[in-house]
């Protein structure tokens, strides 16, 4: 199994790093936007949906607003050119506001996986409720990393990426050899507390070579150490994520969402941890960014 989760990796990663530098903005929307209607099409089989015509309502569910979100912020960006305005994100209006109810959700998610991951485990939900749930995050996941590689460019999309990469990687290594301590072991019994703090350790990391990385192009300390805490924050939001898909995956009696990434299951399952920490980071950047 692991074998099967480097090599995929070892497969994907590259094709990921040349999509995010090489793919004009219209085409890097348009790939992940294929990449959530995957994510969504196993949304719906692991919440019950087994209707196709009900499948592909919600598929269109999510197809709609992306189209009108894509050719607006196509627009924005016209116009910026156009009559030179300064920062196209001062246009944006309510755009960036929609990032509030998704960062709320995660948090609070957060909270309850934390204190009463049993009670999560145990909560009884009717589809459509769990169908609108998977539309906020899945849209939430598309918007935001489309608009950090629009607005912020490739080098800090990148740096997203691989800071939940590496968390993933340190959480799995330091659980294995360090792990005692379960996180929550009615959801995950694989999850440990020393692992999440591996991939905290990893987030510290990782900040801090992007920050000497960025000296080139001027120190500011408050900002570095902004980007510190906000880097731990994301990497601490996405492993909740992993867990709350986990309880989902629980309460079906399925292992993966699927099967079409070898060793690691299906899309959901090797975005879970970003599909959480994208709105967050995002909402960060958005608010530190110098």
């Amino acid at each position: 199994m692991l074998l099967q989760r480097i090599i995929t990796a070892l497969i994907l990663v590259p094709l990921v790093v040349l999509a995010v530098f090489q793919l004009p903005l219209e085409y890097f929307s348009l790939l992940v936007g294929l990449i959530t209607l995957l994510a969504a099409w196993e949304w719906t089989q692991l919440i019950g949906i087994n209707s196709l015509f009900k499948r592909g309502l919600f598929l269109v569910a999510l197809i709609l607003p992306m189209l009108w979100l894509h050719f607006w912020t196509q627009f924005l960006e016209l116009s910026a050119q156009i009559l030179d305005w300064p920062d196209v994100r001062n246009y944006s209006g309510i755009l960036e506001w929609l990032v509030v109810p998704p960062v709320l959700f995660w948090i609070l998610t957060m909270i309850l996986i934390r204190n009463t991951p049993e009670g999560v485990l145990n909560l009884e939900m009717k589809i459509r409720y769990k169908a609108l749930i998977g539309w906020l995050v899945l849209m939430a996941m598309w918007m935001f990393l489309t608009r950090l590689r629009v607005l912020y460019g490739s080098e800090l999309t990148l740096y997203f990426l691989v800071l939940i990469w590496t968390a993933d990687i340190a959480a799995y290594f330091v659980g294995k050899k360090f792990g005692k301590t379960k996180l929550a072991a009615e959801i995950s019994p694989g999850k440990t507390v020393q692992g999440m703090y591996g991939a905290l350790i990893a987030a510290v990391v990782c900040a801090i070579l992007l920050n000497l990385y960025s000296l080139k192009y001027g120190f500011q300390l408050m900002v570095a150490l902004d980007f510190v805490l906000l880097s731990i924050l994301s990497v601490l939001v996405s492993i909740y994520g992993d867990l709350f898909f986990s309880v989902v995956k629980r309460q079906r009696g399925v292992k993966d969402t699927g099967s079409i990434l070898p060793g690691h299951g299906g899309i959901l399952d090797r975005i879970d941890s970003m599909i959480a920490a994208i709105p967050f980071f995002y909402a960060g950047i958005y608010l530190i960014h110098p």
